[in-house]
């Protein structure tokens, strides 16, 4: 990776964790402050306040993606963190159940994941783009791990006020790295439209990609429906202690899942390491079905289990990102970032029901189903992989916008990136059918 591409991933990976910590660290320790809340006392309320988060992300994810093709990503960025501080302010200083829906309502409107994915396939090279996306997803799930550590001795020291607090905080920290570490978003992003959203609706590559983190979530969250009780009744485990088992099987799978990862990129062989992946875990369905009652087990396939989410976690929206258009890029992964928000959803409600009704193994049973179904799908993707990157040499500090918008008229430039201040203009384009004469033209033209 290059200087910049590494900057920006790991400064967007910075402000991916920076907020997410803050959401994560109300959800271990706010079941059991609620009650202290005028009507708290309802579960159906405590669970709307946990959800209304969820709900108001699935409902902006698009028009915050299309609005940052339209309008830059940083912009869209800087305005969605700005609502995520609110909505923390407004909880920390709610006295009922009310307020805390509210204040989470206004949390989730900062629907800030796909301009900030789409940033970072705007920066990035093809080759290099899941490394970045890789290091968003690890900070999700690091920050996950801290959280199960760090939420309680935070409740003891500032009550659950100081953590909304502390959540508004460390979202506003977040606006000082959007603008004074991320590198400037290249010109021009794109401009989508109502036909370029529906492109992306019928797209058969992208709805594949799309029910991929569809079920990805659903088996996440149904999984966990189950596994901490079973942590506690076959292990004996108390809950207070299970960050003892999440956090070293979460870090040692980043651990595991680099390697592969690295060397599918440099190889091209990203559809193998995608399809092994899902196969991982569909095993890991079949193991917990069989084994969930097995404590050691159960360890050794969380381990398993977060291998494979991280290396799909990573591989996803770096392939959904390859696929779109770059004009609609930011609309795409809106699309994405909707069809997990509800994965999300679906997969409590589904993996509650079903143990409720049928059992602990039928859970597992309805996540063999899904991977199997998922496997199917995947397996007749394709994966952009024809497509080469072309670098030349620019006048440093000269006019980026004027010139991506030539480039990206040029017949067989599939995307176009220009740095002016590092002197460089970088295409995506199809060898078979690009026009490198005439693009030189136009970058002396430019010279």
């Amino acid at each position: 990776m290059s200087p910049l591409e590494l900057r920006a991933g790991l400064s967007l990976a910075s402000l991916f964790a920076l907020r997410m910590l803050g959401l994560f660290l109300i959800l271990p320790v706010f079941a059991v402050h609620a009650p202290q809340l005028a009507g708290g006392e309802s579960q159906m309320l405590v669970g709307l306040a946990l959800g209304a988060y969820g709900l108001t992300q699935a409902i902006l994810h698009i028009p915050g993606g299309m609005t940052s093709d339209r309008y830059g990503r940083k912009r869209i960025i800087i305005i969605g963190l700005a609502l995520f501080a609110l909505g923390s302010f407004v909880a920390a200083w709610a006295t009922d159940i009310y307020g805390v829906i509210l204040g989470r309502a206004l949390q989730g409107a900062g629907a800030i994941a796909a301009p900030v994915t789409a940033l970072a396939a705007d920066i990035t090279r093809e080759e290099h783009r899941t490394k970045a996306m890789a290091m968003i997803g690890g900070s999700i799930g690091l920050t996950f791990a801290v959280s199960l550590v760090a939420a309680p001795a935070l409740y003891q020291a500032i009550g659950m006020g100081g953590i909304f607090g502390l959540t508004g905080l460390l979202s506003l920290g977040a606006i000082w790295v959007t603008v004074s570490v991320v590198p400037p978003e290249p010109p021009g992003p794109g401009n989508s439209t109502r036909r370029d959203l529906v492109e992306v609706l019928r797209n058969v590559e992208q709805l594949r990609l799309n029910f991929g983190i569809f079920s990805l979530h659903v088996v996440q969250m149904a999984i966990f429906v189950v596994v901490p009780v079973a942590l506690v009744k076959h292990g004996g485990l108390p809950v207070s202690e299970h960050w003892k088992i999440y956090l070293p099987v979460v870090l040692g799978s980043f651990l595991l899942m680099a390697p592969p990862l690295l060397q599918a990129e440099r190889r091209g062989r990203m559809k193998f390491l995608f399809l092994s992946a899902i196969a991982l875990l569909l095993a890991v369905e079949i193991g917990f079905a069989v084994c969930y009652t097995n404590f050691r087990m159960v360890i050794v396939l969380l381990l398993a289990f977060f291998v494979a989410f991280n290396v799909l976690e990573a591989s996803l929206p770096s392939l959904v990102s390859r696929v779109a258009s770059p004009s609609s890029r930011g609309a795409a992964l809106g699309v994405y970032n909707t069809t997990q928000a509800l994965g999300l959803f679906a997969g409590g409600a589904i993996g509650g029901w079903l143990a409720q009704h049928f059992g602990e193994a039928s859970v597992f049973v309805f996540g063999i189903a899904v991977i199997a179904l998922w496997l199917g799908v995947a397996s007749g993707m394709r994966i952009a992989g024809d497509s080469a990157e072309r670098t030349y040499r620019m006048r440093a500090g000269g006019d980026g916008v004027a010139l991506r918008e030539k480039l990206v008229r040029l017949r067989g430039v599939r995307e176009a990136v220009v740095v002016p201040e590092e002197g460089i203009a970088r295409l995506t384009v199809y060898p078979e059918s690009f026009d490198e004469r005439a693009a030189r033209e136009i970058i002396g033209g430019e010279n």
